[in-house]
């Protein structure tokens, strides 16, 4: 299972740093396919977002494509949001999870869909909303074992006109907080599988960089289209997994 670990964490590091999302959308069914439940599918996806997180911000904090003060001010909304996760995965049947987990990619299909990849208005910068954003965010993303992305991007620049680069670089930022804190919070109630997430993790790396570095030599509107092709496929994935 090495192999298949290894090919696992480089192919989700690449989407991670391309997309700006924890890779949890792909990453959660793909270890169910390996034979992985759901809260421990779970667990291992957080612990890999830490890692494809913080190296992929580091690379686009370089490129100068966020603004660190309203990422705080997010990531910190995410990890209080964040620290419920093990509650509500302890609490919550796997079947719930998964339907929750199907849900929120239709969400997040219909509302990028119905974006601009740029906008003309100003952007919403209210720290205390972007504080509520980031709670809400932390505390279902990480119960459903993803960073934030799927939910951040399209919030972003669906609703407070951020350009496309930029909410995508902010959401991969924002993992760092919300999957630390899930990290911690899972780990409490014995969700991770610590040999399986440090092989996924540390094997994601090469993966963020390229994916990171190729983003940016990117289109915008072909960077929204190849994104809302990926949250298709995700759908597929799930929906296949789940009833099929």
């Amino acid at each position: 299972m090495f192999f298949e670990f290894l090919v696992t964490g480089l192919t989700i590091g690449f989407i991670s740093g391309f997309f700006g999302i924890g890779g949890g959308t792909l990453l959660v069914p793909t270890l169910m396919y390996l034979g992985f439940g759901i809260k421990h599918a779970i667990g291992v996806s957080v612990m890999q977002m830490v890692f494809s997180s913080i190296f992929g911000s580091y690379l686009n904090l370089k490129k100068g494509t966020f603004l660190i003060k309203d990422g705080i001010i997010l990531g910190i909304g995410g990890f209080v949001g964040a620290q419920g996760s093990g509650f509500l995965v302890s609490n919550l049947s796997s079947v719930f999870l998964s339907t929750v987990f199907l849900f929120s990619v239709c969400l997040a299909i219909l509302k990028f869909f119905k974006s601009s990849p740029e906008s003309d208005l100003p952007e919403v910068k209210s720290k205390v909303l972007l504080f509520i954003v980031g709670l809400f965010v932390g505390l279902i993303a990480i119960s459903v074992g993803i960073g934030g992305g799927l939910f951040l991007t399209p919030i972003l620049v669906g609703f407070m006109n951020y350009d496309i680069k930029k909410a995508i670089s902010m959401s991969l930022f924002f993992i760092i907080f919300s999957s630390v804190s899930g990290f911690i919070s899972l780990s409490q109630f014995g969700y991770i599988d610590y040999q399986v997430g440090l092989i996924v993790g540390i094997s994601s790396l090469l993966g963020v960089f390229l994916g990171v570095k190729i983003s940016h030599n990117l289109d915008k509107k072909k960077h929204k289209s190849l994104l809302l092709g990926l949250y298709f496929v995700i759908l597929a994935m799930t929906v296949n997994k789940l009833y099929f």
